[in-house]
This record gives structure tokens, C-alpha cells and sequence, in this order.
């Protein structure tokens, strides 16, 4: 039985891993029981119908990634594609749209994933992960900071309008409900045990496949049995990176998360950062700047080819080459490793959330087909089957001397410069794993038409522009959790402190 460590978005998260792993679960099963918690339990961050990116690397063969994020639907129904379309405005992050409501659903896949990953690397029965899932949603859970601080924004936009999703996160009074009120919804659990006993094969084509395929169908959204039935899980190699004694593997394409931090790191040289001064801080600001810029007029672009459009991009970076760059929603995500080697790093998101509940299921549906900023040609713009664009990066690195550090984040676009920047401050500047996570970050961005740099705490930012300057640390510029295992140091993980997660070891010491 292998010693487990990780870092999940929240207490129960972790507690759940360690539960999984003292029952003889490893690294895969140890992350794939915190994340169905999480995206169980914190409502409106996540929700059970989530695409997801899950990377595992097993000692002594090469890392995978496994794509199960969400797919363009409309099989069934083609004339209903780019019909019901819903943009909302809410107060969140300053101010956003998204799309909601029935025709904003993408086929969901992560349970799809979840269950090759299982199949393939954990160590304990399908069932046995979902057990803490369960319990969960049956007896009750404290409703976590980050949900309540979300739903302060969206409780009445998105989660108002259905009438099976309104009571759960409202009181009869109308007032939403606050941090640490105890939520419990035994629909999902009963839902998590017909999975749990028939596998993910219940979840797209048994009753709560047909379950959720009829109510969007019936409210005139596009997603049918059809599009549940033909989904798959797509096993994928990793973008791979070599700095100096690491070797880096990170989320591929049709994903643009893994891509953008590859390019980022190498943009920085060999040598990457030599300190956080505001001469390498400025350097950095610089390579964010092209980096994001390539990233929009290439990777986000409608008409590109985006294997050659990362292609570029990283030869780019390799190459040092700025010039050539710039010329041309919510999320959680959990870490693992254990005392064999092993890493799993995990990320899942359903979007803002579509505001629909299934009657009868306990499941929230995600709006992935809602968010404007990952569909550039326009709603409902792509061809059915086509998987949808993230900025997800669950990215996991070796070193030469044996370590093993899985590590990714939550936070739209700013998960690149969350992971970018920890994995910078572990391996480049040798601050602990702990400290990396904890660190002042900067984010290059552009804020009401303007670029801007948003930058925490006293970093030494000296740039040309407007600044954003956050005196505090912020969830805004993500959720950082990392874990890692070497032969010298053992077992180590670390929560993000900007967000309400935690750490937990289980299996054998």
C-alpha cells in the first residue's frame, strides 16, 4: 500500500483522498475521490456534469494525459444549433456575460475520464472512490467560502430561475445561503451510488443519461442521448518540456492551457527567473504579454490550425523569440502523489453553470457552450463531436534527482501564471513547495480595454500602464494545489492559501 499525499480544493477533498488511500487506493484513486467530492460539494464552482483534463504518470513509463473535457452536442438536432440563446450579466470578477440555461449544456465527460483512469491506474474498485462523495451529499456539508463568495454574484442569475436548483442554494426567505451552512442533496447521492455500482456507462447511456438528455431536450436545449451515448474519453500524449533537470509534461491540444504555459517557461531561457526584482518581475510581465497576445490572435482565433498554431508558439518560445509572438470560469483542481512514484494531477470545470438542475438526479449542469471567451466562432459555433476549448493545465514534472511534483490550478486565464509562476519559484528560485504556492503573482491581463498588470501583495512591479494592485492575496489569481514526492524529502503537498482548500496523507507511511 503506497503512501498518498494531496492538495484538493477543500478540507473534505483532502479527507476523502486520504480515506480512498488508507482503504489501499493510490495516487489516481486518492485524486479522483477528491475531485468527485469537490465537484460534488462546492456549488457553483464546480458541478458534477464537468469536463475534465487528467494527467497521470506512472514510474518508469511516459505520462498521458486523458482528455475528457466537454464536447459540442447537436447530434440528434441540428436545426436547433445556435437557437436559445441566453446572455446574462453578473457582478462577478468585476463585471461579466456568459450564456446560460438549457442550450448552453456541452455533453459533460468527466466521469467518462474518470473511469479510464481508474480502469487503467487505481489500485482499488470504481466504487470504493465515490464512497466519501456519497456520505457527503447524503448527510450534509458545510457550504465552502468559494462557493458562498460565487453565489453571492450568480445565486439569483444562474441558480434563481430553475425551479429544482433554486431551494438548494436559497433560504425560503429568498436570501442565499452563507459560508459554512450545512448542505445536503440525496437525489445527487442516490445518483453517485447507481454510478458507483454501474460505472460512468450509467451516466450517459442508462437512466440518468436518458434523465439529462430528456429535460434539455424538452426545453429546447441540443444536447440528446445520442451526444450522451457517443462520448469518449480520449487518451492523449502530453506537451513535453525539458528545463534544466526537470522533465515537464503538460495538457496538450485542443486544450490551450498546457500550451501557454510551455511557451511561457521556455520564453524565460534556460536560466529562467533569477529573483523577484523588478527588473526579472518586468521580464516576466513581458513574456505573459506575448505569450497572451500569440494566445489571442492564434490559439483563440477561429480560423487557425491549432496544432500549428502551438507548434509555432513553442518554437517561438524556444527560440526566445518575443517579437514573433506579439506580432502575431470557474474550475477546481486536485494534486497527487504517492511513495511509489506515482502523480496524478487533476482539472475540472463546468463553467460558470448553466443554472439547470435535473429533477430527480441532484445534478447541475455546466454552460460550457455559455462561455464567450472560449468560443470564437460564436454560440454554438462548431461542428458536433468537436471537443471544446479550455485553459485547463494539470501539468506534472520529474526531476532528475527522483522528485515528482503534480501540480495545476483553478482560475480561468489566469491559470497559466498561477502554474507558470509556483513552478518558477520551486524550480528555478528552490524556494519550497509551500512557499512557491504562496508567493506574490502578477498577471499581465487587459482590463477595461486597457493593458494592465494586476500584481499582489508588495511585488516590486515597475511597468509601463496601469496597474491593479491587490494589497492581499487574491482567488483571483487562482488556486494553486501541488504535491510532491521525493526519495530524500518524502511526501509534501500545499493548498493554495487564496482558496478554502487543504492537504491529506493516507495509505501506508
Amino acid at each position: 500500500m503506497p503512501h498518498v499525499m494531496t492538495a484538493a480544493g477543500s478540507t473534505i477533498g483532502a479527507e476523502a483522498a486520504a480515506t480512498v488511500a488508507d482503504a489501499g487506493g493510490n495516487a489516481v484513486d486518492s485524486a479522483l475521490a477528491a475531485v468527485i467530492v469537490s465537484m460534488c460539494t462546492e456549488p457553483g464552482i464546480i458541478a458534477p456534469a464537468a469536463g475534465a483534463f487528467i494527467t497521470v504518470w506512472e514510474p518508469g513509463e511516459d505520462p498521458v494525459t486523458i482528455d475528457a473535457y466537454c464536447e459540442m452536442p447537436g447530434r440528434a438536432d441540428p436545426d436547433r444549433i445556435g437557437t436559445g440563446r441566453n446572455e446574462i450579466f453578473m457582478t462577478y470578477g468585476g463585471g461579466m456575460r456568459t450564456n446560460i440555461g438549457y442550450s448552453s449544456v456541452a455533453t459533460p465527460g468527466a466521469l467518462a475520464g474518470f473511469d479510464l483512469a481508474s480502469s487503467r491506474y487505481g489500485a482499488v474498485p470504481w466504487a470504493e472512490i465515490f464512497g466519501p462523495a456519497i456520505h457527503y451529499t447524503r448527510t450534509g456539508f458545510p457550504l465552502p467560502g468559494v462557493s458562498a463568495r460565487y453565489l453571492e454574484h450568480s445565486h439569483e442569475v444562474i441558480f434563481g430561475w430553475h425551479p429544482a436548483s433554486y431551494p438548494l442554494v436559497h433560504h425560503p426567505d429568498g436570501t442565499v445561503r452563507a459560508q459554512g451552512e450545512i448542505l445536503a442533496i440525496p437525489e445527487l447521492a442516490d445518483s453517485l451510488e447507481s454510478i458507483a455500482e454501474g460505472g460512468a456507462d450509467v451516466f450517459y447511456r442508462g437512466e440518468i443519461g436518458i434523465a439529462i438528455a430528456d429535460e434539455l431536450h424538452d426545453h429546447g436545449g441540443i444536447l440528446s442521448r445520442v451526444d450522451m451515448a457517443a462520448y469518449q474519453a480520449i487518451v492523449r500524449d502530453p506537451i513535453r518540456l525539458r528545463l534544466q533537470d526537470w522533465d515537464i509534461a503538460a495538457n496538450p491540444v485542443p486544450a490551450i492551457g498546457g500550451a501557454a504555459l510551455a511557451g511561457l517557461l521556455m520564453l524565460l531561457g534556460e536560466e529562467g527567473m533569477k529573483g523577484w526584482t523588478a527588473a526579472e518581475t518586468r521580464r516576466l510581465v513581458e513574456a505573459q504579454r506575448a505569450i497572451f497576445t500569440y494566445r489571442g490572435a492564434h490559439l483563440e482565433s477561429a480560423d487557425e490550425d491549432l496544432p500549428s498554431a502551438v507548434a509555432t508558439l513553442l518554437e517561438a518560445a524556444r527560440m526566445g523569440d518575443f517579437g514573433r509572438l506579439l506580432g502575431s470560469g470557474s474550475t477546481t483542481h486536485v494534486s497527487a502523489v504517492d511513495s511509489e512514484g506515482r502523480a496524478c494531477a487533476i482539472t475540472a470545470s463546468a463553467g460558470y453553470g448553466s443554472g439547470v438542475m435535473v429533477p430527480g438526479t441532484g445534478i447541475w449542469l455546466n454552460n460550457s457552450l455559455g462561455e464567450l471567451e472560449l468560443h470564437p466562432k460564436g454560440f454554438h459555433g462548431l461542428e458536433p463531436g468537436t471537443r471544446l476549448m479550455s485553459n485547463m493545465a494539470p501539468t506534472i514534472a520529474r526531476n532528475q534527482d527522483g522528485e515528482v511534483l503534480a501540480i495545476g490550478s483553478a482560475g480561468a486565464d489566469r491559470i497559466t501564471t498561477a502554474v507558470a509562476e509556483s513552478l518558477i519559484n520551486h524550480l528555478w528560485l528552490g524556494m519550497d513547495l509551500v512557499e512557491a504556492v504562496a508567493h506574490p503573482r502578477v498577471h499581465a491581463e487587459v482590463f477595461d480595454g486597457e493593458p494592465t498588470v494586476a500584481y499582489e501583495l508588495d511585488l516590486p512591479v515597475e511597468v509601463d500602464g496601469p496597474v491593479r494592485h491587490f494589497p492581499e492575496r487574491s482567488m483571483y489569481f487562482g488556486g494553486v494545489q501541488a504535491a510532491a514526492w521525493s526519495p530524500a524529502d518524502g511526501l509534501i503537498g500545499t493548498a493554495d492559501p487564496r482558496r478554502s482548500g487543504d492537504t491529506a496523507a493516507g495509505g501506508r507511511p
